[in-house]
């Protein structure tokens, strides 16, 4: 007789951390801002102990510092710590691509055409927030059908950096259409069924967005030095 396996729902203290973890990387909490446990209690409707459990993981993680008398701060994320992710995220999400490729061709296709189509509409529209959505799902699709919960955890950890950089640099530079080229360069070598052209493709994107995001930083900085 085969075993059962029953999944653990997750727990309060799990879905208070990724709660907070994704309002630090989608900008709701910004560098140096303060995260009260009371009040994040107070907010979400749970007490403080889920909440301190979770900032303690966060903690650990780099993201957020507990500072004697002032309490726990959202730490700003480095281009250095970025330059790193972006070649653990090609690796990771190559894997991903080549597997969702290997396993769900027909069904990974048909997605990335909707996709695309989807985010086209939103470039005409003029709608950016909209498009980083999709451009986000894009990538959770390639995910989705790799088939494996382990690869599609990690891959969503490691683009939830690139989300946090992205949210201010597509706004600030006009990159969309450089991001949709790169989404239909992938797509066209998809539906070829060409595994090494795909991930040159996707290479390429995943560079692209990096100088972008880097060339968006560097003016940043240097608005603040003049």
């Amino acid at each position: 007789m085969k075993k059962i396996v029953i999944k653990q729902p997750k727990t309060i203290r799990q879905k208070v951390y990724e709660y907070l973890k994704d309002a630090i990387f989608y900008g709701d909490y910004k560098p140096g801002d303060r995260l009260v446990e009371s009040e994040i209690g107070k907010s979400i409707g749970t007490s403080r102990t889920p909440v301190r459990e979770a900032l303690h993981t966060l903690e650990r993680e780099k993201l957020v510092s507990s500072i004697p008398r002032v309490g726990y701060v959202v730490n700003e994320i480095s281009l250095k710590d970025f330059d790193e992710l972006c070649e653990i995220r090609f690796v990771l999400e190559g894997l991903a691509l080549k597997w969702a490729m290997e396993k769900k061709l027909q069904s990974l296709i048909s997605s990335l055409k909707q996709n695309v189509t989807k985010a086209e509409k939103q470039i005409k529209a003029g709608d950016i927030t909209k498009f980083i959505e999709i451009d986000t799902a894009f990538h959770d699709v390639i995910a989705d059908l790799a088939g494996s919960d382990h690869l599609k955890e990690l891959t969503r950890n490691i683009r939830l950096y690139v989300i946090y950089f992205r949210y201010h640099s597509v706004h600030q530079i006009a990159n969309v259409d450089l991001i949709l080229a790169g989404h239909k360069a992938i797509l066209e070598a998809v539906e070829k069924g060409d595994v090494d052209g795909a991930q040159i493709a996707f290479k390429n994107h995943i560079y692209q967005s990096k100088e972008d995001i880097r060339q968006y930083e560097k003016i940043k900085e240097e608005g603040k030095t003049t």
